[in-house]
């Protein structure tokens, strides 16, 4: 078997103040008309960038929406067209990140990345949205931000819902990867890593919001997590968060929350490399280690307390084993419906 490994041209700016370098980031791609994007919750980073800016912020967008449904992305595009604009800086969570890609594929613009989550889809070529209730899943090389600046400082104040469940969705991509049919060297030693960075830190920044060393690993870890998603393909995990979330317009970093501990333990026993790597991390089964992080959620725990009718399973695990992606475990309806309605 011939292994074939592709690294796409991408630059990362990582480390406590990195936000700062947002303007000189923007001068160094040549652009002039920026279009700033901002979740609510990264509302005064946003305030900053736009400082620093100055004259160059044209254009401002407050409104991301969870898994960039179309009807969003043309409200933003209009304020492209109107303002001329030639790079977009996103800062937030993946809604901001997927808006920014979703303009970057229509404008082809230059887009800067400022995560404040763990999402990972910043180092990604990848590009989910949501038309008419199904969510549709682009990859592109060219949808892969220009530049992606990492500040821990704009991490410390995720309150320890979100940073639970944003951390596990990174653990997701990580963990897919292990199992992915595609695997490299590479891929393998990032998402081990990534998986170990994960594993170790969240527990602490769970118990100490504001301990910076972990809150750091935990970056580092949705970093290398997402790099290496950039690259493997996605498997049942990432196939039942598209199905679920575009069906039910549910959270995205919830439904890996509640997903990944089901998935790990269907597809475990089929994927004897990725449990070695996994089991070596933790102690006792990787299932049981990723359930017990998960039952720490204060929200949501499970579909049906997200308002998912038992009896939309049967149609969700229809959808799956029409076009199942590539997974090591069972993607027939049958056992795909059992695993939902464990999650369930």
């Amino acid at each position: 078997m011939v292994v074939v490994h592709e690294t796409r041209a991408s630059r990362v700016l990582l480390g406590a103040g990195a936000r700062l370098r947002v303007p000189s980031e923007v001068e160094r791609v040549g652009a002039s008309r920026v279009l700033v994007v901002a979740t609510s919750s990264a509302a005064a980073a946003g305030d900053e960038v736009v400082a620093g800016l100055r004259e160059r912020a044209v254009a401002r967008f407050d409104r991301p929406v969870v898994h960039t449904p179309v009807a969003v992305t043309e409200e933003a595009m209009a304020l492209v067209q109107a303002h001329d604009v030639d790079a977009v800086v996103t800062i937030g969570g993946g809604s901001a990140v997927g808006l920014g890609k979703a303009v970057v594929a229509r404008a082809g613009v230059a887009h800067v990345a400022v995560p404040t989550t763990y999402a990972g889809s910043e180092v990604t070529p990848v590009l989910g949205e949501i038309r008419d209730g199904v969510k549709q899943t682009r990859r592109d090389p060219v949808l892969l931000p220009t530049t992606v600046v990492y500040d821990v400082e704009l991490t410390l104040g995720l309150p320890a819902g979100l940073t639970l469940t944003s951390a596990v969705n990174a653990l997701a991509h990580a963990v897919e990867a292990l199992w992915a049919p595609n695997p490299t060297p590479v891929t393998d030693a990032l998402a081990t890593e990534a998986c170990r960075l994960l594993l170790a830190a969240l527990p602490t920044v769970l118990d100490e919001p504001g301990d910076v060393a972990a809150r750091s690993a935990l970056q580092q870890g949705a970093w290398l997590a997402g790099s290496c998603l950039a690259t493997a393909q996605m498997g049942l995990h990432h196939q039942l968060a598209h199905a679920l979330g575009g069906a039910f317009d549910l959270p995205h970093a919830e439904l890996h929350t509640m997903l990944l501990a089901h998935v790990v333990r269907h597809n475990l026993p089929h994927a004897p490399a990725a449990a070695q790597r996994l089991a070596e991390l933790v102690a006792g089964d990787p299932a049981d280690a990723i359930a017990g992080l998960a039952a720490s959620y204060p929200g949501p725990r499970r579909l049906r307390d997200l308002g998912v009718p038992e009896d939309g399973l049967a149609a969700v695990a229809e959808r799956v084993a029409s076009a199942p992606y590539p997974n090591p475990g069972p993607t027939g309806a049958p056992a795909v419906l059992e695993l939902l309605r464990a999650a369930w």
